[in-house]
């Protein structure tokens, strides 16, 4: 497998997108991946990517989107965040990124007065017209799963039982390994998205709350989550770190070595990445 990143990292610390990619590529990432709006990306940022990548040699393997609204309980909100996830698949087929990975909502309310099964069902079926569009862009919806209490993709088994009620071929999950732990998910479980996930991310945590941390900086035992995902073969997949603010900004560019270097070693330790 591959090793990326998702740009956001340098992003949230104020640098610029063509310098956040080029530190990503001296680094030594094989790819990236992308979080930006695709509502209002302009044109000349569109090509200042592209150019910045391909001056690189960086592949755009994913797009990253977070649409809660797919969940939410009037229509025209529903309708508004399906148009707009397809946007993002044309903007990922724009650049030749492989998939979309698409953070769904939570349960309002406390599951109380809107149905839970009505939400769940609102997302299926947006999904399911997701994977159609995405299948004519040849571009696939890779889902997150968040490990927040009310969150409909909270644990391994949701999200076995959603990819199974999407039942499209492009419609499969991302692994994120601190999101498993702090789910109560062990590697063991992981097995269960066997021909189910199609990408990775990968932070450390400090076991309680999101973190998204370089490796090594929690209490993460990442070599029993790799090695299950080793054994998924996923040989066309990519493990993307995920960083959130670094608590320097001003040592963002150290912050990722660390993550890089941390996670290389971890992967070639496993033999994913050789």
């Amino acid at each position: 497998m591959k090793l990326g990143i998702i740009n956001s990292a340098f992003a949230q610390a104020g640098v610029d997108t063509a310098t956040g990619l080029s530190h990503i590529a001296r680094i030594g990432f094989d790819t990236v991946d992308l979080f930006a709006e695709a509502m209002t990306i302009s044109a000349d940022e569109k090509k200042l990517i592209a150019n910045t990548c391909q001056k690189h040699s960086l592949p755009i393997v994913s797009c990253v989107v977070v649409s809660t609204g797919i969940v939410d309980f009037n229509d025209p909100v529903r309708d508004f965040h399906v148009e707009r996830v397809k946007k993002h698949i044309d903007m990922a087929a724009e650049f030749g990124a492989k998939n979309v990975l698409l953070v769904l909502g939570e349960y309002i309310w406390q599951k109380e007065v809107i149905p839970p099964e009505a939400q769940w069902q609102w997302a299926v079926d947006a999904c399911k017209v997701l994977g159609d569009y995405g299948d004519k862009k040849k571009v696939d919806i890779a889902l997150e799963l968040e490990p927040f209490r009310l969150s409909l993709l909270n644990n391994i088994h949701e999200m076995v039982r959603f990819v199974d009620d999407v039942a499209h071929p492009r419609v499969k999950a991302n692994i994120d390994v601190s999101h498993l732990v702090l789910a109560d998910s062990s590697p063991l479980d992981v097995k269960k998205l066997a021909g189910k996930a199609i990408h990775v991310h990968i932070s450390d945590c400090d076991g309680k709350v999101h973190g998204d941390l370089p490796p090594g900086r929690g209490v993460v035992k990442f070599s029993p989550y790799l090695q299950a995902i080793k054994e998924l073969d996923m040989r066309d997949g990519v493990v993307s770190i995920e960083l959130e603010y670094s608590p320097d900004p001003r040592k963002i560019v150290e912050w990722v070595e660390e993550a890089y270097h941390a996670t290389d070693r971890l992967m070639r330790e496993t033999g994913l990445r050789g």
